[in-house]
């Protein structure tokens, strides 16, 4: 606030002493004036002096993108009658700010056009007038100074592209920016799109680049270790930021806590994450218990994995990451009420992710609405190509459809993106099994085992196979033996070596493994697999119990 001081009638006070007076109001101004608190303003439009190119560029400023894609659409229609109307530099900027406004409006093809034509502009106006965007330089014009930047104009041509699916042509104009020039964001973006195309060498490089200007970038450090990069030299990276920072010494462990993520080293990942998230600065994190609950679900500890995910989703109720999974567990189990219910909820707070066309797929799949659950796979595919979750729907609803040789294309895309991930091997190994490739699925499940080591899963996949041969019967029993030795509760263990020992006719054998499965949880298919082997032995109305129970556990699910 500035205070305005009059001087007295009849001239005001004259002379030396008059001038004291003077000096001792003006200084009672300045302390008003600095003891009242400062109000920001509200951006003032004044039309006076501006063209109206400035006008648009204020309203661009201003978020009004429907005004200046009206205004700068007229303006450009008027160029185009009147070359003279208007200077390169306006007709660039004009372009510019109607395409800006075209993307806002998702006309990314449109925008793409009028970007272009903003570049070619840039490229004439740079040759004739040598016009270049400000760069702090005390001398440069007015007019230089207000130009849009070359290299944001062509990081929005790639987010176009990107949007349109043209991953090589948002490659080629970033590819085009020189590597002194390219901000984070270019660099992260240059990372994805490498990554997705298979480019791993070039991937690293530039996630290293965003590490090297913004060290706290996560998702590049996600980024690296997905690429194989070792987790102490991603950490090496970070090494300084965390020495000089108050409360940040959990990044270490936590960079560790994902090599291990990976490395597809489940066990000592859920242990590592398990201790972060008990420290109390950290404690009920959501995306740490959403990335617990993913690890249990990679581990087929399907239990924990639920848990964890409604614990994440009750501190988060407008959560989706991660939902499509809990979906599809809670599908396996039955509760498709649940899933239902679930699949309204994310369809509520957004239609334009993938996770919720996945969650009401696996209702239409587990309701055996195979159709319906091709399209809404296809439907969360088109959303994010590289939803997993989505192409194991979709490569699942294939499979049943009898379309093996398609699933199996969705399947090899799903082990692509997430090698780490059973699921996505059982799938495609049940596709083999389907179309009688047993070689082919001994083969790969091969591979799975050595590939991710002799867990109870790996085993448990390995005899699945082994059971289709008569040939390997007996490894598919010593396979099921290992797997219950480290896991007496895998449930897909108990039911393969149920099936081994009924095949046999070894039913009191198979009545034991079951009820030792069943001590401690409750499941229905293993309460019905009890009844069928009750009635074998003539265990009539024990086999009604348990059928009885099974038909239950159904319900209630």
């Amino acid at each position: 606030m500035k205070a305005v001081w009059r001087a007295p009638a009849g001239g005001g006070a004259r002379g030396p002493a008059g001038g004291a007076i003077l000096e001792c109001r003006r200084a009672a101004a300045a302390a008003l004036s600095a003891s009242l608190p400062s109000v920001p303003s509200a951006p003032r439009f004044s039309a006076a002096g501006m063209s109206v190119v400035e006008h648009v560029r204020e309203m661009a400023s201003a978020g009004l993108h429907s005004n200046v894609r009206l205004l700068s659409g007229l303006l450009l229609t008027m160029s185009g009658n009147n070359p003279e109307l208007f200077s390169p530099s306006q007709k660039y900027q004009l372009l510019v700010y109607h395409a800006d406004s075209l993307f806002h409006d998702k006309e990314y093809r449109n925008a793409v056009s009028k970007y272009t034509m903003a570049l070619q502009q840039k490229k004439a106006l740079s040759k004739t007038s040598k016009v270049r965007p400000s760069t702090g330089n005390a001398a440069s014009t007015p007019q230089s100074q207000c130009l849009p930047s070359e290299i944001e104009v062509k990081y929005k041509m790639a987010e176009c592209y990107t949007m349109l699916k043209q991953d090589k042509n948002a490659i080629a104009i970033l590819d085009g920016i020189p590597s002194r020039q390219r901000t984070p964001k270019i660099n992260m973006m240059l990372a994805n799109l490498y990554k997705k195309a298979g480019q791993e060498r070039s991937s690293v490089t530039s996630y290293k680049e965003v590490l090297r200007q913004c060290p706290l970038a996560l998702d590049a450090i996600l980024g690296l270790l997905s690429l194989s990069v070792k987790g102490a030299e991603v950490a090496s990276m970070t090494i300084n930021v965390i020495q000089s920072i108050p409360n940040l010494d959990w990044l270490s462990v936590w960079i560790k806590a994902y090599a291990f993520v990976h490395t597809g080293d489940n066990t000592r990942a859920i242990n590592t994450i398990c201790s972060l998230e008990k420290k109390s600065l950290l404690r009920d994190n959501v995306d740490l218990l959403g990335s617990l609950a993913d690890l249990y679900f990679r581990a087929g500890d399907n239990k924990n994995s639920i848990l964890k995910f409604e614990q994440a989703q009750m501190l988060d109720p407008y959560l989706i990451k991660g939902m499509d999974v809990y979906g599809y567990l809670l599908a396996r189990e039955g509760r498709l009420e649940d899933v239902e219910n679930l699949g309204c909820r994310l369809f509520n707070i957004s239609d334009q992710h993938a996770e919720p066309w996945v969650v009401s797929g696996c209702h239409s799949f587990y309701s055996k609405r195979y159709s319906r659950a091709l399209y809404l796979g296809a439907k969360a595919i088109q959303l994010n190509s590289n939803s997993v979750q989505a192409l194991l729907l979709k490569g699942a609803a294939l499979r049943n459809m009898g379309r093996v040789q398609e699933a199996i294309i969705h399947f090899r895309e799903a082990i692509r993106l997430a090698p780490c991930r059973l699921d996505c091997y059982e799938g495609l190994i049940e596709c083999y099994l389907a179309s009688n490739s047993i070689r082919e699925a001994m083969v790969m499940a091969n591979n799975v085992y050595k590939t991710l080591g002799a867990n109870a899963q790996t085993l448990t996949l390995l005899a699945t196979v082994c059971l289709e041969d008569p040939v390997t019967q007996e490894k598919a029993k010593t396979l099921l033996d290992k797997a219950l030795t480290q896991r007496p509760d895998y449930i897909k263990a108990v039911v393969k070596k149920a099936e081994l020992l009924s095949r046999e006719q070894k039913y009191e054998d198979g009545i034991a493994l079951l009820r030792n499965a069943l001590a401690n949880q409750s499941d229905c298919v293993l309460h019905r697999i009890l009844g069928d082997f009750l009635v074998a032995v003539n265990e009539y109305q024990e086999a009604m119990d348990q059928y009885s129970i099974a038909l239950r556990y159904s319900r209630d699910s």
